[in-house]
């Protein structure tokens, strides 16, 4: 009897319990911490695709050029960053390009870019996120305007 009671107050094997489970929190907590940094990085990446098109259209002289420069410039960024959106929208503001010569205008371009989980994370995820980013950027106050 005092034999199985030894036995049974021993600490051998208890280790291997924890481990067991300890070990399952912590992969999901580190695999959740990679997920939050690949959607943070592909949001920088967003961003960065919003300023190149802002920028491209805010130098055009017309509302329609500026229009296609955005589009194509965000296309470009996005596609150089190696971002691949199940869908994408760009929307522009070319509000800045009708003031006149001598004032500041601005031309705003917003990015919407949907990204399956699968590509971010892991083959397999489901899911999509949408992110979104804005950016604007100055138009030259004395340069020649197209008409709108």
């Amino acid at each position: 009897m005092a034999r199985w009671s030894r036995r049974l107050r021993s600490d051998e094997g208890s280790a291997a319990i924890e481990a067991a489970i300890v070990l399952p929190a912590l992969i999901m907590f580190l695999c959740l911490a990679i997920a939050g940094g690949r959607i943070v990085t592909s949001g920088s990446k967003i961003d960065s695709a919003a300023e190149d098109a802002a920028r491209e259209a805010s130098i055009h002289r017309t509302a329609a050029a500026a229009q296609s420069a955005a589009q194509s410039a965000a296309a470009e960024s996005l596609n150089d960053q190696g971002i691949k959106c199940a869908s994408t929208s760009v929307h522009i503001n070319t509000g800045g390009l009708s003031v006149p010569v001598g004032q500041v205008g601005t031309v705003t371009v917003t990015v919407t870019c949907t990204v399956n989980l699968s590509d971010l994370l892991l083959p397999g995820v489901p899911g999509a996120k949408t992110l979104t980013s804005t950016a604007t950027s100055v138009v030259d106050q004395y340069r020649q305007r197209g008409d709108g």
